[in-house]
């Protein structure tokens, strides 16, 4: 009986991870010189207020804003390569290359 407590008790402490929020972010290129990059969790949460950066190939900030209370946040398409940061918070930072970015 005490070995089946403990081990109940090992499954939650180690399952629990598992039904955390991931952030998501995808970002597109309008085609009229901007680009519209849209954030959230995939519990469903909010990105709002969500940091968005934008780093120039020697990491750079280009550009620093924030998610609005859309989750999504866009900005002029910088001139050569860059990537973009979706910051939720250590362990939780999404970058996308610039090169990936599509209609």
């Amino acid at each position: 009986m005490k070995q089946i407590l403990i081990s109940l008790v090992i499954a939650l402490f180690t399952v629990g991870p598992s039904f955390a929020h991931n952030p998501i972010c995808e970002c597109f290129d309008n085609a009229d010189g901007t680009i519209t990059c849209e954030g959230g969790f995939s519990d469903g949460a909010s990105a709002e207020g969500i940091p968005l950066r934008v780093r120039d190939s020697n990491g750079r900030i280009l550009i620093d804003g924030t998610m609005s209370e859309h989750s999504e946040y866009t900005f002029d398409k910088p001139t050569g390569r860059f990537r973009v940061e979706f910051d939720a918070g250590e362990g939780h930072v999404i970058q996308i290359d610039g090169r990936d970015i599509e209609e």
